[in-house]
């Protein structure tokens, strides 16, 4: 069939429409080429600024909770305020460099409005709780914050956003971790779990107040690094537990925190091992304080000298013991009332002899305890206790 001009003419129409759209099409897709190369770059550095915001969240955890355990330990080896302070900001730096955010170790500032480590107290454990300087709150807390930015660690670096003129990405990563201060009491240990580190002795409020005021003796010396006690001084004043009157109500001495009428045996464990589940559960009621910051507790108005090896097998250990405000009844139908707990080490113990050469010294110390219950900011529930440490946000 012959072609005829027309048809050629639209033959040369379509082609030149077809070259057309050919190029229409390559234009299309360097431009949709230009938008997905776009998006992977936006995406690379969106991936890399969220690990590196991971890796620093890590980092301040970590130096957190170090600077928490910290503060425990230095109290509980009654450190001064000053080695406590440092204690914590060494041992956050020194975690904080263990730690890569961005192929490098970030340093922690620690001087002036800028620190990097601080220290307060929270109200609540709650993650919008604030560092305070309220010391009734019932929680200690470091706080660390981990920067990147131009005055400190340097900025994220940025990869693909150079060409728009941005080289990095300011950061701030904060966490705190804390511990309680003021517990009211104690839950029954689960299973497999050690026992409450108390001991069921009573010392009546009025004189550990005043132990506080300078009252009491310093004639013993606890040495830290070996966990011995000696005759000498530490500038930290002692009591003697021991009751030096003769049974009448006001007097310290044994409660039950168990059955009724516990036996020696039962105390000579206790003494040694802590109070047990068994314990709690035989003694039929929490171990805690109300809301009135009391609770009451069964007792004996002095200490048997049969649990005397127990006691000298402790000394230089630390234990719970809890305060009496009053007492009623005589011997072992007295019934003490319970306003706190305190931690004490034991420094000498002497069972033996006349009543009045008898003593169980004891000395006010920190003591970290497990399984607490912990009390509000609305009166005083305990001194010198502290829980483990816990992870606020």
């Amino acid at each position: 069939m012959r072609k005829t001009i027309s048809d050629c003419r639209k033959h040369v129409a379509l082609s030149r429409e077809a070259r057309r759209r050919r190029g229409a099409a390559i234009i299309l897709a360097a431009f949709l080429m230009g938008v997905l190369v776009s998006m992977l770059a936006l995406s690379i550095d969106i991936g890399y600024i969220a690990a590196s915001k991971a890796e620093a969240r890590r980092t301040a955890d970590a130096a957190a909770l170090a600077g928490a355990w910290q503060l425990v330990d230095t109290a509980t080896q009654n450190g001064n305020t000053c080695a406590l302070l440092e204690g914590v900001n060494d041992a956050a730096k020194n975690m904080a460099s263990l730690n890569l955010v961005c192929n490098s170790a970030p340093s922690l500032s620690i001087e002036g409005q800028e620190t990097d480590v601080s220290i307060g107290y929270l109200s609540s454990l709650e993650s919008s709780a604030t560092l305070n300087t309220d010391s009734n709150s019932p929680y200690r807390a470091v706080r660390v914050r981990i920067r990147k930015n131009e005055a400190s660690n340097g900025q994220v670096p940025l990869f693909f956003a150079r060409f728009f003129g941005q080289n990095g990405r300011d950061m701030i990563v904060e966490s705190m971790a804390a511990t309680a201060m003021q517990i009211k009491g104690f839950n029954s240990p689960v299973f497999g779990a050690a026992d409450l580190n108390l001991l069921p002795f009573a010392l009546d409020d009025q004189t550990w107040i005043a132990l506080f005021n300078g009252g009491g003796t310093d004639n013993y010396k606890f040495t830290s690094s070996n966990s011995s006690i000696s005759s000498g001084t530490d500038g930290i004043k002692e009591v003697n537990l021991y009751p030096q009157g003769t049974g009448s109500p006001g007097n310290r001495g044994t409660v039950d925190i168990g059955n009724c009428n516990n036996s020696t045996a039962d105390l000579s464990r206790q003494i040694t091992g802590g109070i047990s589940s068994q314990d709690l559960y035989d003694l039929g009621k929490p171990l805690v304080l109300d809301g009135n910051g009391t609770m009451t507790l069964n007792g004996d108005t002095g200490i048997s000298a049969g649990v005397k090896d127990e006691l000298a097998s402790i000394i230089g250990q630390t234990r719970i013991i809890p305060v009496f405000s009053s007492v009623t009844g005589n011997g072992n139908n007295a019934t003490y009332n319970i306003v706190r707990w305190v931690g004490v080490r034991i420094m000498a113990v002497k069972l033996t002899g006349s009543m009045s050469s008898k003593y169980l010294i004891v000395q006010p110390t920190s003591v970290m305890a497990r399984n607490v219950v912990v009390g509000d900011s609305t009166r005083v529930w305990s001194d010198s206790i502290y829980s483990p440490v816990v992870l606020v946000k």
